[in-house]
Parts: structure tokens; sequence; C-alpha cells
């Protein structure tokens, strides 16, 4: 019996792509292929699904990690991957703390997304062992910390130092020493110019 299989990515290449692929393999059949992670949840109650190949950034605004929370609570039996082209690391362990069961980039993956989804199918857990490598100005993503990541993640919204330190609890001081240091490994001329590399870049990206 074949795997049923539904996909969910705003893109139309990604979802033709999917689509070819699962055609290519006697092992899988496709049962829906969404735009949308927004009723993500309420499709998996209507026909068997057996594995949801999920996007995570939408561009009308829905968050595939959110419609798994969703889809988890009311079809735990149901296995998810998590794709994106996205670097953003926060991703990846709210995957695992959801209890997604693989996570796969799409242009940056060794193995391709039929592999994985064999090896999920498995009962596997597939996750990669970093985000891929971007570069912001002179620097490379690896280079920042976890703290700087976070100041990073909200400055991007465009709310002040003293906001930003409110959220994270610290000082507004720690929060302008945080920008400096980054300013400084990429080279950025100002916190604006910093903002918007960091958001092309995919490394931080705010879901608020």
């Amino acid at each position: 019996m074949k795997t049923k299989v539904m996909i969910v990515d705003d893109q139309f290449v990604s979802r033709q792509l999917f689509e070819m692929y699962l055609k290519s393999s006697d092992k899988y059949e496709l049962v829906y292929a969404v735009e949308s992670a927004a009723f993500a949840d309420t499709f998996v109650l209507k026909k068997p699904i057996d594995l949801v190949l999920m996007d995570i950034l939408m561009t009308d605004g829905s968050n595939g990690l959110d419609a798994a929370v969703r889809i988890k609570k009311n079809r735990p039996d149901i296995k998810i991957i998590a794709v994106t082209s996205m670097p953003e690391a926060s991703w990846l362990e709210r995957a695992r703390e959801i209890g997604i069961e693989s996570f796969w980039y799409k242009e940056a993956s060794e193995d391709t997304i039929l592999e994985v989804m064999d090896r999920t199918m498995a009962g596997e857990s597939v996750y990669p062992d970093s985000t891929p490598k971007v570069r912001i100005g002179l620097a490379d993503s690896g280079e920042f910390t976890e703290r700087e990541l976070e100041v990073l993640r909200i400055m991007t919204t465009g709310v002040s130092n003293a906001v930003i330190a409110q959220k994270l609890d610290i000082t507004e001081n720690t929060v302008k020493s945080h920008i400096r240091h980054m300013m400084e490994k990429t080279g950025c001329e100002s916190r604006t110019e910093l903002a918007i590399e960091a958001r092309v870049s995919g490394i931080v990206i705010s879901t608020e």
C-alpha cells in the first residue's frame, strides 16, 4: 500500500518538484498539495494522510511549525517533514520540540527529499547537523553567538533597543554592545544596514 502524502508549500515551483518526485516513486501517493499552512490541520482530517511535507514560512503569514503543532495534537500518528530554504537556526530546535520527525533544507541537504521520506517512514528521525552557512557582509553566519542572533531576530522587526532589552530581559547597554559587535563582524555601517542584511540572508526570521 502506498504512503499517502500531503504537500504544504506556498511556492508553485516547489510544489511541482515535490509532485514530480512523488510520481517518480511507486511508494508514495499524493493526496493534497496546498499553498497555505493555515488550514493544513483540517485537510488531514478529511482523508487518510500518512506523511506531510511542510514548508515553514508562507507568504500569507501562516507558519508550518504552528500548523504542525495542530496536526500533532489531533493526529499524532501522522509523520511530518519540515522543509525550508531559510537558515533560521531556531526552527530546528522548535521542530524537535514539536515532535516533527524530520527536517530538510531545500537547497543545502545532501540527501534527496525521497531519501528523507523513505528514512522517515522507516521510523528514523532525519535532522541536519547544522543550519546552512550564509554570509552577512564580511561575516559567516556561524560567527554569531546565540544571544546575538536573538537580538538580531527582534531587531529585524524594527523595534528600539529598549524594546529588545525588555523582551530579552537584558540591559539596553548590553543590546547596544551586541549590535556593535555584529556591526564590527559584518562591516555594516549602521544598525539599519545590519537588519536589512540579516533579513535578506534569512539567518533570522521573526514570526511575531
